[in-house]
């Protein structure tokens, strides 16, 4: 599709075309409805152009535009003098009793007559050619519309030049002004479109601040957001129904699994649990996040980072892996945040961790102002499975839910931070949370 300012600037132009030659044609119309005078100036400027003069001698050629008129004008006469010399065509046409008598010595300028019948036309043009007056008589003269028009042109050029040069310039500066005008107008459209809050309940575009032009456009953007916004709402609202009503059956069915006699069955039947139980956790986790807006507070991420380990110190020692904690500077650790989330989104990358990290002996989280990271010295990822491994359901090696890192980033936005992760086959595997910069409190 071409641009909108383009494309008006086009019709623009096409529409003062049409009436810039809409008007011409009225000017020379009426040049030519005044048959007489538009006739007689015709005929004597083709005559001019026709006639020569050598120091005192008097011709005249034979021009295209001359024998054109004859041919038009079949009662076509003419007398042309200039000093003694005189030069007639039509002699037997002309009428007798002219009023002037030539050779002519009267004052320059132009006159159309009639004849006392008034079904005869004669002109008088004298024109000044040092160092005498050029004078013509042309009686009946009928020129083509084609010639009238041209000498009209002629005749009036630099007037003509000077119109349609006002035309154009108005005709650029309006296309400039209305492309100007409709791309200012598509821009504060935008601004506004990308100012709405995603988080913000019913976000739209004011009507008040859009031209009247784009307000039907503006009236379909804020149905197609209202529409959008109460479809995410409808689907975070059975993600949380649907996780809630199914923690109750996970808690029945772990206790009627201890109930299990053969070791190797609950064992498998218990981690089975775990799985389903995490997920339902983290789906909980991704409705309230969503659902609800953050209200953010000092965090210190060192403290938050020792509670964390210990809580899965119990796992990294059945599964004989350390868990340790480095600091990159003196504390302390301060982020603008919630609580609650933070310590989620680290217990995702921990247990993450422990779970994936294949052939991993030791998970180091490392503090650093303004982020902290999870590293392992595991089997590592190939090359670009980085971003796979954050989509929901892909958990890089088939175990697990596939939720923790997408409940990560989401936890990471929500902060204004972000979630990198960078891994080495064979090296193992960083994840590392990234906030804004914080100020301490008072």
């Amino acid at each position: 599709m071409t641009s909108i300012a383009r494309t008006f600037a086009v019709s623009l132009g096409i529409v003062a075309t049409a009436i810039f030659l809409i008007l011409f044609g009225i000017v020379v119309w009426r040049y030519h409805t005044h048959a007489r005078d538009a006739s007689c100036q015709v005929a004597a400027a083709i005559l001019d152009r026709a006639i020569v003069v050598d120091g005192r001698s008097l011709s005249i050629r034979s021009t295209s535009a001359l024998e054109e008129l004859k041919s038009s004008s079949p009662k076509l006469w003419y007398v042309v003098s200039y000093g003694d010399q005189v030069d007639e065509f039509g002699r037997e046409r002309r009428p007798t009793g002219l009023p002037f008598a030539f050779p002519y010595a009267g004052p320059a300028g132009f006159a159309a007559f009639n004849t006392l019948g008034k079904d005869r036309t004669f002109c008088l043009a004298v024109v000044r050619r040092e160092p005498l007056q050029l004078a013509m008589m042309i009686g009946d003269p009928q020129p083509r519309f084609g010639q009238e028009v041209a000498t009209f042109i002629s005749r009036n050029i630099f007037p003509f030049a000077l119109l349609a040069l006002a035309f154009t310039t108005t005709v650029a500066i309006g296309a400039m002004l209305a492309a100007r005008f409709v791309s200012r107008s598509i821009d504060r459209v935008t601004r506004l479109a990308l100012a709405i809050d995603p988080a913000a309940p019913q976000g739209s575009i004011s009507l008040s601040e859009v031209p009247g032009e784009l307000k039907p456009l503006v009236e379909a953007l804020n149905r197609a957001f209202g529409e959008i916004d109460a479809y995410i709402k409808m689907q975070r609202r059975f993600l949380g129904n649907a996780a809630h009503q199914l923690r109750t059956p996970l808690t029945l069915l772990r206790a009627k699994i201890e109930e299990v006699s053969e070791p190797a069955l609950k064992v498998e039947l218990v981690s089975d649990v775990r799985r389903l139980t995490s997920l339902v956790s983290a789906m909980l986790d991704l409705a309230r996040l969503q659902n609800h807006a953050i209200e953010k507070r000092p965090i210190d991420l060192s403290v938050v980072a020792l509670e964390v380990l210990a809580d899965f110190s119990p796992s990294a020692l059945d599964s004989e892996i350390e868990l340790s904690l480095e600091r990159a500077e003196e504390g302390p650790f301060i982020v603008q945040g919630v609580e609650a989330a933070i310590r989620s989104a680290l217990a995702n990358l921990v247990g993450n961790a422990l779970i994936h990290a294949r052939g991993a002996q030791r998970i180091t989280a490392n503090l650093s102002r303004g982020s902290i990271s999870i590293r392992d010295d595991g089997g590592g990822f190939p090359c670009g499975a980085e971003h796979e491994i954050i989509e929901p359901f892909q958990s890089g090696n088939g175990e697990g839910a596939g939720l923790g890192l997408p409940i990560v980033q989401e936890i990471m936005a929500a902060h204004g931070g972000e979630l990198v992760v960078s891994s080495r086959a064979g090296v193992g595997t960083t994840m590392c949370l990234r906030f804004p910069e914080a100020k301490l409190g008072p």
